[in-house]
């Protein structure tokens, strides 16, 4: 099967310690019979987040440290397109849930009739629109 993954996701895989998956999740990663794909949006949001120092803990050394560790994880990254942008335009937004990447996210899984899996309680809330919703219990 094929899953997208948001970003809380990501760097709990790329993360030597890998307590904040769930089995459930941890599974589906890391069975090769499973096609994990990335946003290109969570991909700019991991980079971000490096370089103002809020995921140290990580210790790449390189932001191009960061993207070959996505490679060698066998992750596929997915360029957010047009395709997407219509879903996102056509989003409801749920009340209080204000992150536009998230939006982004969501609306491009939903785009491409794909699985995510995230921490994010909210994500839950795109069900009724669409989203297949794959919850990372911590």
């Amino acid at each position: 099967m094929r899953y997208y993954i948001d970003t809380n996701v990501l760097i709990f895989a790329l993360s030597k310690k890998r307590d904040d998956l769930s089995s459930k999740v941890f599974d589906i990663l890391f069975d090769f019979g499973n096609t994990i794909l990335v946003s290109s949006v969570a991909i700019k949001e991991l980079l971000l987040l490096y370089k103002i120092g809020k995921i140290e803990h990580l210790h790449f050394k390189s932001e191009d440290d960061i993207l070959d560790a996505i490679e060698k994880a066998y992750f596929e990254i997915v360029f957010f397109n047009k395709h997407h942008l219509a879903k996102y335009v056509k989003l409801n937004i749920m009340a209080g849930h204000k992150d536009m990447n998230d939006h982004a996210i969501i609306a491009q899984a939903m785009s491409d009739k794909i699985a995510l899996i995230s921490s994010d309680k909210e994500f839950a809330n795109y069900t009724a629109q669409g989203l297949n919703f794959v919850f990372n219990k911590r």
